[in-house]
């Protein structure tokens, strides 16, 4: 089997996150073992060969996603995967890969922390550190699954967006997600919409800058290109003591990924204009919000949720229009108050914001804690 053919399949996240990789043209994997990642990483090896590519276990994480970048250069679509310590060594590098415009797919199988913490345990605490992990300004793309089926569907998009706007992007799952198994629909190939970077024309000699999202080379193409995470300009020349090329650089940065935020964010929602309670959640929490609501329908109370599919750029527009019907918006996180402080931005003064948080142990928010928080809050 050279790539998954249309079908369904009974597959654990982690295999369903791979073979979706490999669907979408990826070629090369970089990867250190960590619980609990590494069954990507084991899928990938024995598959990665079987479609012509390559798979590497590296010395570590900083060494994997170094192999990762210079991959893509060469014009391979790469990944690696990794939990919350590894994704700590490698955002220096994540750093140097936002400035050089290097398109690759980062997915961090989020578990208990800090530090070491609990490593076969599930968590949520990677959320701020997926959009501010490394320094100076940037714009991160960060997709969440919740469920194996879009463990597969949201790696595609995964690929598609790093090739897109030339970034590197983060599927932030987490244990529950990645070690469940369920049926996965898989269409054909013809009905997945691949995107490839934007090669260069002969002429082309500017390869960071002049537009948007500039065309990219690969290493032996015969293009002289010089690629350095210091300040460049468009033709990759350092440029370190010269504030408008700096300015000019990582205001483009950040925009091409701004200017198309509403574009980029994807979320699933219900009844978020008719609702007295209000639900955000995101990941594996999120999977308890359709049997409480559904629950609390029966009792009268009307609710309704925002599911954040993709948590950065933030899906601000979606969020304020739940605040404009609910009371009261309840954010349930396995962590303490990542996502509620950014829904309370956006919806604070016309919604009360409600935080419930869970941590230790791997266990998940319950439909029926949520549905007493939810009976509770609507008296």
């Amino acid at each position: 089997m050279k790539t998954a053919k249309q079908g369904v399949y009974f597959w654990q996240g982690s295999e369903a996150c791979a073979e979706a990789a490999i669907l979408a043209g990826c070629r090369f994997f970089a990867g250190y073992p960590i619980t609990p990642a590494s069954e990507i990483a084991e899928h990938l090896a024995k598959r990665l060969p079987q479609v012509d590519g390559i798979a590497i276990q590296m010395e570590d994480e900083i060494a994997s996603i170094g192999a990762v970048i210079g991959a893509s250069w060469t014009g391979a679509k790469a990944m690696t995967a990794t939990s919350g310590p590894g994704f700590s060594l490698m955002q220096e590098s994540i750093g140097y890969a936002f400035m050089t415009e290097t398109p690759l797919v980062i997915v961090d199988v989020q578990r208990a922390g800090p530090s070491t913490g609990q490593a076969t345990k599930c968590g949520q605490g990677d959320v701020m550190q997926s959009r501010w992990g490394t320094h100076g300004d940037y714009s991160a793309i960060v997709l969440s699954p919740n469920s194996v089926q879009e463990m597969f569907d949201l790696t595609v998009k995964a690929f598609n967006l790093a090739e897109e706007y030339r970034t590197p992007v983060i599927l932030l799952s987490d244990e529950v997600t990645a070690h469940m198994r369920e049926q996965v629909a898989v269409p054909s190939i013809e009905q997945i919409e691949i995107v490839n970077r934007k090669r260069p024309k002969p002429s082309d000699k500017a390869f960071f800058g002049l537009t948007e999202v500039p065309p990219m080379p690969a290493v032996g193409e015969g293009f002289n290109v010089a690629v350095t995470g210091s300040t460049h300009d468009e033709y990759g020349i350092r440029s370190t003591a010269d504030p408008l090329v700096h300015k000019r650089l990582v205001e483009r940065l950040n925009n091409k990924i701004q200017n198309h935020a509403e574009e980029i964010a994807h979320v699933e929602s219900y009844n978020t204009e008719n609702c007295k309670i209000g639900i955000v959640a995101y990941g594996c929490t999120s999977r308890a919000i359709y049997e409480a609501v559904e629950y609390a329908e029966t009792k009268g109370i009307k609710t309704g949720y925002v599911r954040l599919k993709t948590i950065w750029p933030f899906p601000e527009k979606p969020i304020k229009k739940l605040a404009e019907s609910a009371e009261k918006i309840l954010v349930p996180e396995m962590n303490l108050r990542q996502i509620f402080h950014e829904v309370k931005k956006v919806a604070e003064g016309t919604a009360k914001i409600i935080p419930i948080n869970k941590i230790g142990g791997g266990e998940l928010i319950t439909p029926e804690e949520l549905l007493d928080i939810i009976i509770k809050e609507a008296e």
